[in-house]
Protein backbone atom coordinates (compact mmCIF):
# COMPACT_ATOMS: atom_id res chain seq x y z
CA UNK A 1 0.00 0.00 0.00
CA UNK A 2 1.68 3.52 -0.56
CA UNK A 3 2.21 6.57 1.56
CA UNK A 4 -0.22 9.01 2.55
CA UNK A 5 2.16 11.21 -0.60
CA UNK A 6 -0.82 12.26 -3.46
CA UNK A 7 0.96 11.41 -6.63
CA UNK A 8 -1.97 12.35 -8.26
CA UNK A 9 -5.32 14.93 -7.97
CA UNK A 10 -8.07 14.76 -9.80
CA UNK A 11 -10.90 17.53 -8.68
CA UNK A 12 -14.30 18.02 -10.55
CA UNK A 13 -13.10 16.48 -13.84
CA UNK A 14 -15.87 16.99 -16.64
CA UNK A 15 -14.74 16.11 -20.41
CA UNK A 16 -16.96 16.07 -23.35
CA UNK A 17 -17.21 15.90 -26.67
CA UNK A 18 -19.54 17.93 -28.49
CA UNK A 19 -22.71 17.58 -26.44
CA UNK A 20 -21.25 14.42 -25.43
CA UNK A 21 -20.16 13.94 -21.77
CA UNK A 22 -18.07 11.54 -21.55
CA UNK A 23 -16.54 11.92 -17.62
CA UNK A 24 -18.92 14.08 -15.61
CA UNK A 25 -17.42 15.30 -12.03
CA UNK A 26 -14.69 12.57 -11.29
CA UNK A 27 -12.78 13.33 -8.46
CA UNK A 28 -10.11 11.20 -6.75
CA UNK A 29 -6.68 10.83 -5.63
CA UNK A 30 -3.67 8.55 -6.02
CA UNK A 31 -1.11 7.86 -3.30
CA UNK A 32 2.45 7.67 -3.61
CA UNK A 33 3.39 3.21 -4.47
CA UNK A 34 -0.06 2.83 -4.62
CA UNK A 35 -1.93 0.40 -7.66
CA UNK A 36 -5.33 2.14 -8.32
CA UNK A 37 -7.86 0.90 -10.72
CA UNK A 38 -10.01 2.37 -12.88
CA UNK A 39 -12.69 -0.23 -13.62
CA UNK A 40 -15.86 -0.39 -15.38
CA UNK A 41 -18.15 -1.62 -18.64
CA UNK A 42 -16.66 -0.78 -22.21
CA UNK A 43 -17.95 3.01 -23.02
CA UNK A 44 -18.20 3.92 -19.55
CA UNK A 45 -15.13 6.37 -19.12
CA UNK A 46 -12.32 5.05 -18.62
CA UNK A 47 -9.95 5.59 -21.51
CA UNK A 48 -11.06 9.14 -21.82
CA UNK A 49 -9.83 9.64 -17.88
CA UNK A 50 -6.63 7.72 -18.81
CA UNK A 51 -6.03 9.76 -21.51
CA UNK A 52 -6.97 13.18 -19.31
CA UNK A 53 -4.18 11.74 -16.95
CA UNK A 54 -1.62 12.06 -19.28
CA UNK A 55 -2.38 15.02 -20.98
CA UNK A 56 -4.04 13.94 -23.78
CA UNK A 57 -7.19 15.25 -23.84
CA UNK A 58 -8.19 18.67 -22.03
CA UNK A 59 -11.00 19.12 -20.22
CA UNK A 60 -14.00 20.98 -20.07
CA UNK A 61 -13.48 21.76 -16.57
CA UNK A 62 -11.82 20.78 -13.31
CA UNK A 63 -7.99 20.09 -12.75
CA UNK A 64 -5.95 16.98 -12.98
CA UNK A 65 -2.55 17.74 -10.66
CA UNK A 66 0.17 14.83 -11.18
CA UNK A 67 3.28 15.01 -10.09
CA UNK A 68 2.86 18.19 -8.55
CA UNK A 69 2.07 20.08 -12.18
CA UNK A 70 -1.06 21.66 -13.06
CA UNK A 71 -1.85 19.65 -16.70
CA UNK A 72 -4.13 21.82 -17.98
CA UNK A 73 -2.13 24.80 -17.73
CA UNK A 74 0.79 23.10 -18.89
CA UNK A 75 1.77 23.97 -22.79
CA UNK A 76 3.11 21.40 -25.03
CA UNK A 77 6.70 21.65 -24.27
CA UNK A 78 5.68 21.28 -20.62
CA UNK A 79 3.31 18.43 -21.05
CA UNK A 80 6.47 16.89 -23.49
CA UNK A 81 8.91 16.89 -20.59
CA UNK A 82 6.15 15.64 -18.22
CA UNK A 83 5.72 12.06 -19.85
CA UNK A 84 9.47 11.80 -19.04
CA UNK A 85 8.30 11.42 -15.70
CA UNK A 86 5.35 8.62 -16.75
CA UNK A 87 5.34 5.00 -18.49
CA UNK A 88 2.54 3.85 -20.46
CA UNK A 89 1.89 0.21 -21.50
CA UNK A 90 -0.31 0.06 -24.42
CA UNK A 91 -3.46 -2.22 -24.85
CA UNK A 92 -1.32 -4.33 -27.27
CA UNK A 93 2.11 -3.19 -26.92
CA UNK A 94 1.79 -0.51 -29.69
CA UNK A 95 5.35 -2.28 -30.32
CA UNK A 96 6.76 -0.87 -34.35
CA UNK A 97 7.05 -4.00 -36.02
CA UNK A 98 9.61 -2.52 -38.53
CA UNK A 99 12.04 -2.43 -35.47
CA UNK A 100 13.61 -5.25 -33.37
CA UNK A 101 12.31 -5.63 -29.91
CA UNK A 102 15.67 -3.53 -28.38
CA UNK A 103 15.65 -1.32 -30.91
CA UNK A 104 11.99 -0.62 -29.51
CA UNK A 105 12.79 -0.58 -26.02
CA UNK A 106 15.91 1.78 -27.20
CA UNK A 107 13.41 4.73 -28.51
CA UNK A 108 13.02 6.69 -25.50
CA UNK A 109 16.32 6.32 -24.46
CA UNK A 110 17.72 7.96 -27.73
CA UNK A 111 14.97 10.46 -27.34
CA UNK A 112 15.27 11.70 -24.14
CA UNK A 113 18.91 10.67 -22.64
CA UNK A 114 22.58 11.22 -24.30
CA UNK A 115 24.25 8.32 -23.32
CA UNK A 116 26.27 6.06 -25.39
CA UNK A 117 25.08 3.19 -26.93
CA UNK A 118 26.77 0.46 -25.05
CA UNK A 119 25.04 1.55 -22.11
CA UNK A 120 21.91 2.21 -23.87
CA UNK A 121 21.81 -1.22 -24.87
CA UNK A 122 22.54 -2.78 -21.44
CA UNK A 123 19.51 -0.92 -19.80
CA UNK A 124 17.14 -2.56 -22.20
CA UNK A 125 18.36 -5.79 -21.66
CA UNK A 126 18.12 -4.98 -17.99
CA UNK A 127 14.65 -3.66 -17.91
CA UNK A 128 13.67 -6.78 -20.42
CA UNK A 129 14.68 -9.21 -17.99
CA UNK A 130 12.82 -7.28 -15.49
CA UNK A 131 10.03 -8.67 -17.41
CA UNK A 132 11.40 -11.38 -17.84
CA UNK A 133 12.43 -11.51 -21.61
CA UNK A 134 15.74 -11.82 -21.47
CA UNK A 135 16.61 -13.63 -24.90
CA UNK A 136 14.32 -11.42 -27.18
CA UNK A 137 16.47 -8.35 -27.62
CA UNK A 138 16.96 -8.90 -31.53
CA UNK A 139 13.58 -10.60 -32.23
CA UNK A 140 11.08 -8.74 -34.41
CA UNK A 141 7.34 -8.42 -32.51
CA UNK A 142 6.17 -10.66 -35.14
CA UNK A 143 8.16 -13.55 -33.62
CA UNK A 144 6.44 -12.73 -30.16
CA UNK A 145 3.44 -13.98 -28.76
CA UNK A 146 0.45 -11.54 -27.38
CA UNK A 147 1.66 -11.81 -23.78
CA UNK A 148 5.23 -11.04 -24.72
CA UNK A 149 4.65 -8.46 -26.88
CA UNK A 150 2.44 -6.91 -23.79
CA UNK A 151 5.99 -7.74 -21.99
CA UNK A 152 8.08 -6.15 -24.28
CA UNK A 153 5.53 -2.76 -24.12
CA UNK A 154 6.00 -3.05 -20.30
CA UNK A 155 9.61 -2.79 -20.59
CA UNK A 156 9.92 0.37 -23.15
CA UNK A 157 7.38 1.67 -20.08
CA UNK A 158 9.92 0.96 -17.47
CA UNK A 159 12.88 2.12 -19.58
CA UNK A 160 13.12 5.85 -18.42
CA UNK A 161 12.84 4.62 -14.50
CA UNK A 162 9.15 6.52 -14.24
CA UNK A 163 7.93 7.42 -11.24
CA UNK A 164 4.03 6.66 -12.52
CA UNK A 165 3.03 3.67 -14.81
CA UNK A 166 -0.21 3.49 -16.52
CA UNK A 167 -1.38 0.92 -17.88
CA UNK A 168 -4.11 0.32 -20.64
CA UNK A 169 -6.18 -3.13 -20.65
CA UNK A 170 -2.78 -4.87 -19.66
CA UNK A 171 -4.48 -8.68 -19.65
CA UNK A 172 -7.08 -7.89 -22.69
CA UNK A 173 -6.83 -10.42 -25.09
CA UNK A 174 -4.88 -12.61 -23.05
CA UNK A 175 -5.49 -16.43 -21.88
CA UNK A 176 -6.33 -16.54 -18.49
CA UNK A 177 -2.80 -18.10 -17.60
CA UNK A 178 -0.70 -15.41 -19.74
CA UNK A 179 -2.99 -12.42 -17.69
CA UNK A 180 -2.40 -14.12 -14.46
CA UNK A 181 1.50 -13.96 -15.09
CA UNK A 182 0.54 -10.13 -16.27
CA UNK A 183 -0.74 -9.32 -13.02
CA UNK A 184 1.91 -11.32 -10.68
CA UNK A 185 4.77 -9.14 -12.93
CA UNK A 186 2.66 -6.04 -12.27
CA UNK A 187 2.66 -6.62 -8.42
CA UNK A 188 6.17 -8.00 -8.27
CA UNK A 189 7.40 -4.75 -10.37
CA UNK A 190 5.42 -2.56 -8.13
CA UNK A 191 7.19 -4.20 -4.99
CA UNK A 192 10.84 -3.63 -5.77
CA UNK A 193 10.23 -0.82 -7.62
CA UNK A 194 8.01 1.13 -5.45
CA UNK A 195 6.59 2.81 -8.57
CA UNK A 196 2.78 4.66 -8.63
CA UNK A 197 0.48 2.21 -10.39
CA UNK A 198 -3.04 3.30 -12.16
CA UNK A 199 -4.69 0.12 -14.56
CA UNK A 200 -7.51 0.90 -16.51
CA UNK A 201 -9.29 -2.26 -17.11
CA UNK A 202 -12.72 -3.89 -17.75
CA UNK A 203 -10.73 -7.57 -16.23
CA UNK A 204 -12.30 -8.03 -12.58
CA UNK A 205 -10.05 -10.71 -11.65
CA UNK A 206 -7.21 -8.82 -12.81
CA UNK A 207 -8.74 -5.31 -10.90
CA UNK A 208 -9.48 -7.55 -7.59
CA UNK A 209 -5.51 -9.36 -8.12
CA UNK A 210 -3.44 -5.93 -8.54
CA UNK A 211 -5.57 -3.12 -7.59
CA UNK A 212 -5.37 -1.36 -3.54
CA UNK A 213 -8.22 0.68 -4.57
CA UNK A 214 -10.90 0.19 -7.43
CA UNK A 215 -12.88 3.32 -8.69
CA UNK A 216 -15.45 2.32 -10.68
CA UNK A 217 -17.01 4.25 -13.33
CA UNK A 218 -20.69 3.96 -15.16
CA UNK A 219 -21.67 6.42 -17.83
CA UNK A 220 -19.34 8.80 -17.06
CA UNK A 221 -19.61 8.74 -13.36
CA UNK A 222 -17.98 7.24 -10.08
CA UNK A 223 -19.92 5.00 -9.00
CA UNK A 224 -17.95 3.06 -6.13
CA UNK A 225 -14.59 3.31 -4.58
CA UNK A 226 -12.84 1.55 -2.48
CA UNK A 227 -10.76 -1.99 -1.56
CA UNK A 228 -11.71 -4.76 -3.68
CA UNK A 229 -13.19 -6.33 -0.48
CA UNK A 230 -15.53 -2.73 -0.17
CA UNK A 231 -16.43 -3.72 -4.15
CA UNK A 232 -17.34 -6.79 -3.37
CA UNK A 233 -20.17 -6.02 -0.46
CA UNK A 234 -21.47 -3.13 -2.40
CA UNK A 235 -24.81 -2.80 -2.58
CA UNK A 236 -24.93 -0.69 -6.15
CA UNK A 237 -26.86 -2.78 -8.33
CA UNK A 238 -24.54 -1.94 -11.29
CA UNK A 239 -21.65 -2.88 -9.20
CA UNK A 240 -23.19 -6.05 -7.75
CA UNK A 241 -24.05 -7.14 -11.61
CA UNK A 242 -20.37 -6.68 -12.76
CA UNK A 243 -18.99 -7.75 -9.68
CA UNK A 244 -21.33 -11.14 -9.50
CA UNK A 245 -20.43 -10.82 -14.07
CA UNK A 246 -24.16 -10.87 -14.23
CA UNK A 247 -25.47 -8.70 -17.83
CA UNK A 248 -27.41 -5.59 -17.39
CA UNK A 249 -29.28 -6.05 -20.06
CA UNK A 250 -29.21 -2.25 -20.58
CA UNK A 251 -30.80 -1.42 -23.98
CA UNK A 252 -30.93 -5.21 -24.64
CA UNK A 253 -33.97 -6.30 -26.56
CA UNK A 254 -33.54 -10.76 -25.71
CA UNK A 255 -36.79 -11.23 -28.18
CA UNK A 256 -35.31 -9.34 -30.96
CA UNK A 257 -31.69 -9.96 -30.01
CA UNK A 258 -32.83 -13.78 -30.89
CA UNK A 259 -34.68 -12.91 -33.80
CA UNK A 260 -31.91 -11.44 -35.09
CA UNK A 261 -29.37 -13.88 -34.88
CA UNK A 262 -31.39 -16.99 -36.30
CA UNK A 263 -32.42 -14.32 -39.23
Amino acid sequence: MGSTRREIEVEGLTVAFGDKVVLDEITFDVRSGEVVVIMGRSGCGKTSLLKSLIGLIRPREGSINVLGHDLIALDEDAIDEFRERIGMLFQFGALISSLTVGENILLPLHRRCSIDDGTARAVARLKLAMVGLPDVFDLYPSQLSGGMRKRAGFARALILDPEILFFDEPTSGLDPNTAADMDLLILNLRDVLKTTMVMVTHDLESAFTVGDRIIMLHDGRTIAEGTPDDLRRSDHPVVKDFVERRGSGDGIDADRTKADFFR
